[in-house]
């Protein structure tokens, strides 16, 4: 897999922007990547040291209009833990 097909999207909520401070970045990351490939796909894009990924997989929703119901679709995050030495993501870094 190359490194634009594990990372999916950053995640832009106001929950992950409160981490940024302590360089803990969000990610929309594949389903079948595990935390070694994801660490080595941010350092690969980004030119940064991930410290630690966290991951968490995200069930989808009941969604219902009307009398139609359906789910949305389930995905994975990643939290990814920059070391102290590293510089910030720089994509990040006008949305504080």
């Amino acid at each position: 897999m190359f490194a634009q097909d594990i990372v999916i999207r950053p995640i832009i909520t106001e929950k992950a922007m409160q981490g940024i401070a302590a360089k803990k970045y969000t990610f929309e990351v594949a389903k079948d990547a595990n935390k070694i490939e994801i660490a080595k796909a941010v350092e690969e894009l980004f030119n940064v040291s991930v410290e630690k990924v966290s991951t968490v997989n995200v069930r989808g929703k009941l969604r219902r209009q009307g009398r139609n119901q359906g789910y949305t679709r389930a995905w994975k995050k990643a939290y990814v833990t920059l070391k102290p030495d590293s510089k910030e993501i720089e994509f990040f870094e006008g949305m504080m």
